[in-house]
């Protein structure tokens, strides 16, 4: 497929966020999504991670933003990785975290999710962390939350996984300083991905060059409309002097259907290897969401190596989410009259 053809899209339409997502004095209520926030926020939220970044560096790794705040982690899939960020963010900000399993609580009885959200409510907690299996939970829940409450979408369906393109995003200006004129290439189970919509968004907002993406034919989305990227199914087309590769988590039980033939094939094809890295720039940075299927998406010396910062990006992380808790939670300061 030629790098000049533009794909643009995702297989549902998207919740309008762009109200949602901001108060009357337009700052952060929710973080629901990457797409329709602008510039200033996303840098907004990039600086605020830069003035928490020290924090896990202290004696005592606390600071005291949200003493006296309830976060509540309501998990309806799991995810150890992003559900551990979230309440160690929160705990560093000295809060009160309530972690949620869903698949032992009443929802799992029949309760629906309106129920549990206003049973929280009664529990006069202000924060809710929302992972989902749906596309657009997380927007459903803002929209009948409490005034003072704000909701944190840590990754609906396929539709966007916000706070992970913004760690993403702040591993990124941490190494390479500016945005502008840099070449990004995303790499793998586009089709499905939460993370790479959510990236996406955010790297044309922040004005990079040019943002890539590279899959096989089966893992790009059928729609072509508008999010500006240029396509490749040949990774060594794709990667050619890029400034990033970031390289997305293939699930396994895409193996088990017809959109890809095997591991090893697909490694072939899309692995990223020592080897096949020389086509990017000398400089370039390898990242991964994680967690990572070694020797499917990558090999370990990539993994491992010097030009890998995904360690960094799990650390980043952390700072990057307490921003967003702080923004957000500041929303009920700003609403005063």
């Amino acid at each position: 497929m030629s790098s000049s053809q533009h794909v643009a899209s995702t297989p549902f339409k998207a919740p309008d966020s762009s109200r949602l997502q901001l108060n009357e004095q337009g700052k952060l209520r929710h973080f629901l999504t990457t797409e329709s926030l602008s510039k200033e926020i996303l840098t907004e939220i990039m600086d605020v991670a830069e003035s928490f970044s020290s924090v896990g560096d202290q004696a005592v790794k606390k600071v005291p933003v949200l003493r006296g705040k309830t976060i509540v982690n309501l998990f309806f899939e799991n995810s150890t990785r992003t559900r551990t960020t979230f309440e160690l963010a929160a705990k560093r900000l000295s809060a009160d975290v309530l972690n949620i399993n869903v698949a032992t609580s009443a929802a799992s009885k029949g309760e629906s999710v309106l129920d549990t959200i206003r049973n929280l409510e009664a529990m006069q907690v202000d924060m809710f962390v929302v992972r989902h299996g749906d596309s657009g939970a997380s927007h459903f829940i803002a929209q009948h939350v409490a005034p003072h409450i704000s909701v944190i979408n840590a990754g609906d369906g396929r539709h966007a996984h916000p706070t992970q393109a913004m760690l993403d995003m702040f591993t990124i200006r941490r190494v390479k300083k500016e945005f502008d004129g840099l070449k990004v290439a995303i790499v793998g189970d586009i089709l499905n991905s939460r993370v790479a919509r959510s990236q996406i968004h955010a790297l044309n907002t922040l004005g990079v060059e040019e943002v890539r993406v590279i899959a096989p034919k089966t893992l790009l989305p059928l729609d072509t409309n508008t999010l500006g990227v240029h396509v490749y199914d040949n990774l060594l087309e794709g990667i050619t002097d890029v400034d990033v590769v970031i390289m997305l988590r293939l699930q396994k039980e895409r193996m088990s259907g017809a959109l890809l033939p095997s591991e090893h094939e697909y490694f072939e094809c899309f692995g990223l290897t020592q080897k096949k890295l020389k086509q990017a720039k000398p400089d370039v940075m390898v990242m991964h969401p994680g967690p990572i299927n070694r020797g499917v998406e990558m090999d370990a010396d990539v993994a491992d190596g010097t030009h890998s910062v995904i360690l960094q990006q799990v650390t980043n992380g952390i700072a990057v989410r307490m921003a967003v808790m702080t923004m957000a939670m500041n929303h009920q300061v700003s609403d005063q009259p």
